[in-house]
C-alpha cells in the first residue's frame, strides 16, 4: 500500500479490505460512495473482475462493507452499487446495519443491441443509506431538478384555497436518468465502467457539506475524488490498479510525474487523426508560402 497525499486528498495505491482496515480511521467519512467490481467479468487493465463463485464475491464484498460502516461517522452516509442480480444481497446484508432511504434506479439508454432472447439491462441499482435517519446531511436545495408538471406544462393544482400552478423545481426522485461516459465526451477516461460526473455532483452535493471527507475505496478514474475537489470537500480514493491510480495523481493535481513518466491523458484516436491533419494543413501552408 502506498499513500500519495495533498491538499486535504489521498490516493490510495493498494487493495481496498488492506486500506479501509489499516489508513482510514473508523469515524472518519462523512460519505462513501462505492461502486465495486461487479463480479460479471470486466477486464480492469489485466485484472479480471471474475470470482471462483458467487459466495466467494459475496464474502468479499460484506468485508468492505462492514468496514466502510466503520469508518463513517455518526450522522454518515453510504451509496453503494452493484450488478442488479447481486443487489438483493447487497440490500438484506445492509438492512441490519444502516437505513436504506432510498432505492436508485440510474437509468441510461444504449444504441447496441443489449440481448436478443430477454430484455436487456439499461440501468444499475444504487442503495442510499444512513446510519442515523434522524440525523443526516441531505441538502435538498442544492440538487432540485425541473418539476414537469409545473415549469414546462404549467398544469394548476385546484386543490388549494387559491389554485396555483404546481411547483417548477422539485428533489429528484429515485429515477435518474443521466447518460453514460462515452469516449468522445471531454470527462472520459480509458476505463471500462467509469461513472458520470453528473452522477458523483447529486450525490455529493446531496450527501455532505463542504470541508466533509468523502470515501471511495474503488476509485477507478477517480471521478469521486475529483468531483469532491471540485465542490470543496476532502477525499480519499483507494485503487489497486496502478494505472488508474496515475489517474486520480494527474486528476487530483497530486503529482505531474510518476516515475519519470509525465501524467497526461492519453489522447483518443480522433484526437491524434485531428493534430495529424493540423499538422499536415500547416506543412501544406509552410511550403505554399515557400512559393510565393
Amino acid at each position: 500500500m502506498k499513500v500519495f497525499e495533498k491538499n486535504g486528498h489521498a490516493v490510495v495505491w493498494g487493495d481496498a479490505i488492506e486500506a479501509l482496515a489499516n489508513y482510514v480511521p473508523d469515524g472518519f467519512v462523512d460519505l462513501v460512495f462505492a461502486d465495486p467490481p461487479y463480479n460479471i467479468g470486466k477486464n480492469f487493465n489485466g485484472r479480471k473482475d471474475r470470482w471462483p463463485s458467487d459466495e466467494a464475491y459475496l464474502t468479499w464484498c460484506y468485508q468492505w462493507l462492514d468496514l466502510c460502516i466503520q469508518k463513517l461517522k455518526p450522522h454518515g452516509s453510504l451509496y453503494v452499487m452493484t450488478a442488479t442480480q447481486n443487489m438483493p444481497y447487497f440490500d438484506t446484508f445492509l438492512r441490519d446495519r444502516l437505513v436504506i432511504l432510498s432505492r436508485i434506479v440510474w437509468a441510461y439508454d444504449s444504441s447496441g443491441v443489449q440481448a436478443r432472447k430477454y430484455f436487456g439491462s439499461l440501468y444499475e441499482p444504487i442503495l442510499f443509506c444512513v446510519k442515523d435517519k434522524g440525523k443526516y446531511t441531505f441538502n435538498a436545495e442544492d440538487i432540485m431538478v425541473e418539476a414537469r408538471t409545473g415549469a414546462t406544462r404549467k398544469l394548476i393544482d385546484y386543490r388549494k384555497p387559491t389554485p396555483t400552478v404546481y411547483n417548477s423545481t422539485k428533489v429528484p426522485g429515485n429515477v435518474w436518468n443521466i447518460p453514460r461516459v462515452r469516449y468522445r465526451m471531454d470527462e472520459y477516461e480509458k476505463h471500462p465502467t467509469q461513472k458520470p460526473t453528473t452522477l458523483l455532483d447529486r450525490i455529493i452535493r446531496a450527501s455532505s457539506n463542504p470541508g466533509d471527507v468523502v470515501l471511495d475505496p474503488f476509485s477507478g478514474t477517480f471521478t469521486t475524488s475529483a468531483v469532491a475537489q471540485s465542490l470543496d470537500r476532502a477525499s480519499v480514493g483507494i485503487e489497486i490498479e496502478e494505472e488508474y491510480m496515475k489517474i486520480g495523481l494527474r486528476r487530483l493535481g497530486i503529482k505531474d510525474s510518476y516515475n519519470g513518466e509525465l501524467l497526461r491523458r492519453e489522447p483518443r484516436t480522433y484526437e491524434r487523426q485531428d493534430a495529424a491533419a493540423q499538422q499536415q494543413l500547416a506543412l501544406f501552408e509552410k511550403r505554399g508560402s515557400y512559393g510565393t
